[in-house]
């Protein structure tokens, strides 16, 4: 039997519903929910992220702010952007898209953005209340997998789960957030030896590499739940997951495609973020 699909494009849809809903309450009681995304430099990807990032934001009713600074921004100058938007009041979420130019380190840049303003959950703060299980902002891929797990209404509880890939965005967010809902998590990497060794055993498996194909159907135990975080593009221009997504969805129960799959979700849960973070600072 073929695996039944997570559609994100459809969840997405039903989230941003609902986070337009709020967001038209919270106009009426005089609160505009507003979004900054900093981009440095102009990567062509960045942008485009950036744009798609600003249109839903629109989209969704809520204010929003696209600041770009020159690639060759000091150091010092972006920091202190990150500072006035901390400090404007009308600010309620603030974004710096990544990757930086070379030269700027992103680590220090996301520590300075106020914790309650991170709603694409990098501060370190944020890290650790989730790491400890506690309200944080999550960063946004993480939550939107999340979520489509709990679409498949699948007790998670008990669950082995391998999360391939330790990215502070997706990899070890997502394996403490599967750790917290009582998984027992395997994380890999390029390091893993005898990557099929972990994946066979796994009841859950997200990819999160880059790396075209990488989870072969002989890897994947019948019935697993497979997310595909994965984005390669091909020399035509084709977007590819991690996973061989024909030949794994013959034996998997769930699976997410790509495109289609966890990429509509990292938005529509940017949106959440956003909207919850409106409603601590303005106390609603």
């Amino acid at each position: 039997m073929a695996a039944k699909i997570l559609d994100g494009k459809k969840a997405s849809d039903s989230i941003l519903q609902q986070v337009r809903k709020e967001v038209s309450e919270l106009r009426i009681a005089g609160i505009a929910p507003k979004l900054v995304v900093i981009q440095v430099g102009e990567d062509p990807a960045s942008t485009i992220y950036v744009n798609k990032k600003h249109s839903t934001c629109l989209g969704a009713g809520m204010d929003s702010e696209v600041k770009r600074l020159p690639e060759n921004v000091s150091y010092e100058e972006l920091l202190s952007e990150i500072r006035k938007l901390n400090e404007d009041k009308g600010v309620h979420g603030i974004l710096l898209q990544l990757p930086l130019p070379q030269g700027l380190a992103h680590r220090d840049a996301l520590a300075t953005i106020a914790p309650e303003k991170d709603v694409d959950g990098l501060n370190p703060i944020n890290h650790g209340k989730a790491m400890l299980g506690k309200d944080a902002f999550v960063p946004a891929t993480p939550k939107g997998i999340m979520t489509l797990l709990e679409a498949t209404k699948i007790k998670l509880a008990g669950k082995s789960a391998v999360v391939i890939g330790r990215s502070n965005i997706v990899g070890k967010p997502v394996a403490m957030l599967l750790l917290n809902a009582d998984c027992t998590v395997t994380m890999c990497h390029s390091r893993t030896k005898k990557l099929a060794d972990y994946t066979k055993k796994a009841d859950i498996i997200v990819s999160a590499v880059g790396k075209p194909k990488l989870v072969k159907a002989n890897m994947v135990k019948r019935g697993a739940i497979v997310i595909d975080v994965g984005t390669t593009k091909n020399s035509k221009g084709k977007l590819l997951g991690d996973v061989d997504f024909k030949k794994v969805a013959r034996k998997a129960s769930w699976i997410t495609p790509v495109p289609g799959g966890v990429g509509p979700m990292t938005i529509a849960s940017l949106m959440q973020n956003t909207l919850k973070a409106a409603r601590q600072i303005e106390k609603v």
